[in-house]
């Protein structure tokens, strides 16, 4: 049986948000798993992963329609996530893909 997608995406969250604050003490990013969608019949976890100081966020969705894939979109922290979303294989997603993500988007 192959591990949840979501508590791998976590768990590659988690460790990328240690090295950010480690290397970008300013960037101090909020990671946060809402379950919104589930809870309004739409088949999908999602994380976000805010940079308060830049107001910026990226959005990243597991669709359980398009299992083994990453949905992500970069947007304001006032925005509505509304794609189109870019998509990655989750294969393809590891801790130093999100921690150049945060690095690149929520730096100055």
């Amino acid at each position: 049986m192959s591990e949840d997608p979501l508590k791998v995406l976590s768990d590659l969250a988690s460790e990328a948000h240690n090295r950010i604050q480690q290397a970008h003490e300013h960037i101090n990013p909020v990671v946060e798993v809402r379950q919104g969608m589930r809870n309004s019949g739409i088949p999908a976890d999602v994380m976000t992963i805010d940079c308060l100081r830049t107001r910026r966020r990226i959005v990243l969705i597991l669709h359980d329609e398009q299992p083994g894939t990453l949905l992500f979109e970069f947007i304001g922290l006032d925005e509505e996530p509304g794609g189109p979303f870019r998509s990655i294989p989750l294969t393809e997603v590891g801790a130093d893909t999100l921690f150049d993500w945060m690095q690149d988007y929520f730096s100055d």
